[in-house]
């Protein structure tokens, strides 16, 4: 088969990915040690890269890349590539978010529902020979309102598996219409702000989202919410939180990512990690998880038949 070029895999993929591009005539090297200048270096013979969150893809890498036809994302967010230069220079963008949709939306049920019932508390005290049964008392997700901030693939995913709670669901999207269904209310921000008990966060990381959830955004919930964060940590403001956390406006958060990673998102940054996190930590209404809401056995070869399809799809 005539080979169409070569594809760097920057970071690890389920190697059905690999054996799917190298069957459409591609030839794919795995270097996922690579460094920024190396990378500065190969791009002029590359036709496309393979990349999660390690490496950001800027305008210079972009430009030197006088083969590339397109940059493959492993999971949703594009937060770490110049899209809109890419664009420019006929370098198609691709990303894997249905692949992985069912595994937010499972985690996200299952922080609140940690959340709900005291889980992690309850766990921590009984290995200690604790027996807490009135303290531990939770409260039930049926009849409650669920807001979901952002109604793409995540989002979506997590309304239904809100399905069986016999609750309540509002979605406000500023990018979509007409998603609403019988069971999903397509909302404004001034209903969930009025009604929900519970808020979802389903958005990536742009400079409109940044911080999105701050003093001034929590102070406009009628109610005392819940608050699950599968998105991005630094839609987050963490201190404006802590703040709302201590003061029960925000009655409890379920956190897979936190605004402090590293941009590879393998690890906190400790280089900047402020106090303010340790205070966040010791709170027992929060839970956290180290951004492994996408991260299951199954997302994993999802992610990669997705990616491979879109690939597919672009392939003379």
């Amino acid at each position: 088969m005539r080979k169409s070029g070569d594809v760097l895999f920057l970071d690890p993929a389920h190697h059905l990915l690999f054996d799917e591009l190298e069957a459409m005539g591609y030839r794919c090297l795995y270097e996922p040690e690579i460094d920024r200048e190396e990378l500065l270096r190969r791009m002029p013979a590359l036709t496309g890269i393979i990349v999660r969150s390690r490496l950001k893809i800027d305008e210079e890498l972009l430009a030197s890349g006088h083969k590339l036809r397109f940059v493959g994302r492993v999971g949703s967010g594009l937060e770490n590539i110049d899209v809109q230069y890419a664009e420019s220079k006929g370098i198609t963008c691709l990303n894997s978010p249905e692949g992985n949709r069912q595994a937010v939306g499972e985690h996200a049920v299952g922080l609140l529902l940690s959340i709900a019932n005291n889980i992690c508390v309850a766990d921590k005290e009984v290995r200690q020979g604790i027996w807490k049964r009135e303290e531990n008392r939770g409260f039930e997700l049926s009849g409650k309102t669920a807001g979901i901030i952002g109604y793409g693939n995540t989002g979506s995913a997590f309304a239904e598996c809100l399905r069986g709670f016999g609750m309540r669901i509002l979605a406000y999207d500023k990018y979509r219409k007409g998603f609403g269904t019988d069971r999903v209310r397509e909302s404004g921000m001034k209903e969930i702000y009025n009604e929900c008990d519970i808020l979802s966060l389903h958005v990536p990381l742009t400079e409109e989202t940044m911080h999105l959830v701050n003093r001034q955004y929590i102070s406009r919930f009628k109610k005392r919410i819940v608050l699950i964060n599968t998105a991005r940590g630094a839609v987050v403001n963490t201190s404006d939180l802590t703040e709302a956390l201590r003061n029960k406006k925000v009655l409890g958060a379920g956190l897979d990512v936190l605004e402090y990673e590293h941009l590879s998102f393998e690890k906190l940054d400790t280089e900047v990690l402020p106090g303010v996190f340790q205070s966040l930590a010791t709170l027992p209404n929060v839970v956290l998880t180290p951004h492994v809401a996408g991260w299951t056995k199954e997302s994993k070869e999802k992610l990669a038949t997705v990616l491979a399809d879109k690939i597919r799809a672009i392939t003379p």
